[in-house]
């Protein structure tokens, strides 16, 4: 019997990434990618490449990564920092915490 990743995979043609917010495995234009500049966790739209990370743009999923130090292994980077005033804005478009 295969994975659930790969049944995926066979329904959808495209590329499945995993969010490190809430863990779940979801198509990759449903994810915000992100990578770390200068030890800032920034949102890279333009996915330039190199070391990234998914996340959805909810502000759910941004706490729980936060909470659980999820930046810092997704980049193999313990002092990887977020700005929580800014990084919510970027991924939700909503400064508010609801």
């Amino acid at each position: 019997m295969s994975s659930l990743s790969e049944q995926l995979r066979a329904r959808s043609k495209e590329p499945l990434r995993t969010c490190i917010g809430c863990g779940e495995k979801t198509a990759q234009r449903e994810l915000v990618r992100l990578r770390l500049v200068e030890g800032r966790v920034v949102v890279d739209r333009e996915r330039t490449g190199g070391r990234g990370a998914w996340l959805h743009p909810v502000q759910k999923c941004l706490d729980r990564a936060a909470k659980r130090r999820a930046f810092g292994r997704a980049f193999r980077a313990a002092g990887a920092r977020t700005d929580p005033r800014v990084l919510p804005d970027l991924l939700t478009g909503n400064t508010r915490k609801d």
